[in-house]
């Protein structure tokens, strides 16, 4: 597909303001956290019925979805149709059972990042916790053992080395919205700074 033709939303597959790579740049706080599958754990709690920690054995029991998308960071450049496998964020935050009041979640990671996302964007169908890229294991630079996917927001919401969903009643700035990154980061309307 083009970057003039549509994508699956039914926006120009290029945002505003990105260009295409065809590498995939490595951007981080300066941390890579050694994180394995056989130390990695995932907490999701906060306003939950049912506060838990899975493994990589319960995740990975989990349903699996595999789903092509692009990536686009807001440093301009966009990596475009890659192919992941993971589980839908919604089918994990199912089992601690988020409060009706739960409305936005921190997204905790390995490296002390956080990044603030309303509930409504973490619910939509392609959103993942990945543990694959193009067919093999996600490089630690990248985020593996496991990273959030949101193709739908900049790449700055989809943290790497995720170790925790925090579901909150309230919104409450993450890492780089603390920063005077865009609460919202929406790629289609160049939604990059507050």
């Amino acid at each position: 597909m083009g970057s003039g033709a549509p994508n699956r939303h039914g926006m120009p597959k290029l945002p505003p303001g990105q260009h295409q790579t065809k590498s995939w740049p490595v951007l981080d706080l300066g941390v890579k956290p050694n994180i394995t599958p056989s130390t990695w754990k995932l907490t999701i709690d906060g306003a939950v019925e049912e506060p838990i920690t899975i493994d990589w054995a319960t995740f990975m029991a989990l349903p699996q979805t595999e789903d092509v998308s692009d990536f686009h960071c807001v440093t301009t450049w966009s990596l475009m149709d890659s192919r992941w496998k993971g589980v839908q964020a919604s089918t994990v935050l199912a089992l601690a059972r988020p409060l009706e009041s739960a409305q936005y979640a921190m997204i905790h990671a390995f490296d002390e990042y956080t990044t603030n996302v309303a509930l409504y964007e973490l619910l939509k169908d392609d959103v993942l916790l990945v543990h694959t890229w193009n067919d093999q294991p996600l490089p630690r630079d990248h985020g593996g053992p496991v990273r959030l996917i949101t193709p739908q927001l900049y790449a700055w919401k989809g943290a790497k080395w995720i170790s925790r969903i925090e579901l909150l009643k309230q919104n409450k700035l993450g890492f780089w919205e603390d920063r005077g990154y865009s609460d919202t980061a929406h790629p289609w309307r160049d939604d990059r700074y507050s």
